[in-house]
């Protein structure tokens, strides 16, 4: 009586091999549940993300205005950028203003960092790092309505504030100097808590030990904090500056609520231009090109940042 081949390399495979075909369905099992897993964030960010950003750079090189059928005019939205003086007062109060805000914030936040991470009890020292937390996960526009009451040269609660002391009232958001102060003021405030929470890990990460050598060679004060506390906190002074420059350079909702770009041109930033002229003057060509460039300028500055650090970043 015959046996079928089949029959027979059936019966003949060993154990091993059973168990092999085992591991690779496993594996195959696996590999297909991540990339489930998977799918839903690739799809939403090709969808909303790289899609768009293709779009918008195709879209530097044509005139549109969503109503006629697009024309493509080469580097022509590019020429008006460099003749158009709006924009180019926009790009220049935006370098200016994320040179002040970084500035600024970036102080802000170490000092008080290094002023919570000082000796204090624990249920204060996490109060402070909620409270000062708090403001950066609030609504941009609702801060920013909020503190155009504040600041309302009429009815704000300064001015009555300044009139008690003999001051008399201030216009914070009529004159060129009060609404870019205002703007610097509301938009630090709103974010300083996250540089702040990365200086709290950078200064918890540096050994008690070094100050308290330091303390026995005479070093203490400000001594200690350019010595010790600086180099050892560079690293994340470096991805604080730039997570902050790159979050300045996108600013949009404090001027646009508190000022709307004035007085005049005073606070109008590249990202308002970009929305003005896609939105407003439905000049979409020209938007595209704006955000290129504002694009590419975070890219070098990033970029920038990064070079210097191998001079300036102590990793020891």
């Amino acid at each position: 009586m015959s046996v079928p081949a089949a029959a027979v390399t059936q019966a003949g495979r060993s154990p091993k091999a059973g168990r092999d075909d085992a591991v690779s369905l496993r594996r195959k099992g696996n590999r297909l549940l991540i990339w489930l897993f998977l799918a839903p964030t690739v799809i939403g960010l090709g969808l909303f993300s790289f899609l768009p950003i293709i779009g918008s750079l195709v879209l530097a090189f044509f005139r549109w205005d969503i109503i006629t059928a697009p024309e493509w005019v080469a580097f022509d939205n590019f020429a008006e950028m460099a003749s158009n003086p709006t924009i180019r007062v926009s790009f220049l109060n935006t370098i200016g203003f994320v040179v002040a805000a970084v500035v600024v914030q970036l102080a802000v936040a170490l000092g008080l960092a290094i002023l919570v991470q000082s000796r204090m009890p624990n249920a204060l020292r996490t109060f402070f790092r909620s409270s000062l937390f708090l403001p950066l996960i609030l609504s941009a526009a609702s801060v920013s309505l909020v503190m155009a009451y504040l600041f309302n040269q009429e009815f704000g609660l300064i001015n009555q504030f300044l009139g008690l002391l003999g001051i008399g009232k201030v216009g914070w958001l009529t004159t060129g100097l009060g609404a870019k102060v205002v703007v610097l003021i509301v938009y630090v405030w709103q974010n300083f808590g996250f540089s702040f929470l990365l200086f709290l890990g950078g200064l918890a990460a540096i050994p008690k030990e070094v100050y308290e050598a330091s303390s026995i060679d005479g070093a203490t004060g400000w001594r200690q904090f350019r010595a010790i506390t600086l180099p050892l906190v560079s690293p994340t002074m470096l991805v604080a500056s730039v997570m902050a420059i790159i979050s300045a350079l996108q600013i949009f909702d404090q001027p646009y609520v508190l000022t709307r770009g004035g007085p005049g041109n005073e606070t109008r930033t590249a990202v308002m231009v970009i929305y003005e002229s896609a939105f407003q003057q439905l000049e979409f060509g020209l938007a595209s090109a704006v955000g290129v460039v504002l694009t590419l300028l975070i890219m070098l500055v990033t970029a920038i940042q990064f070079q210097l650090s191998k001079r300036f970043v102590f990793y020891g």
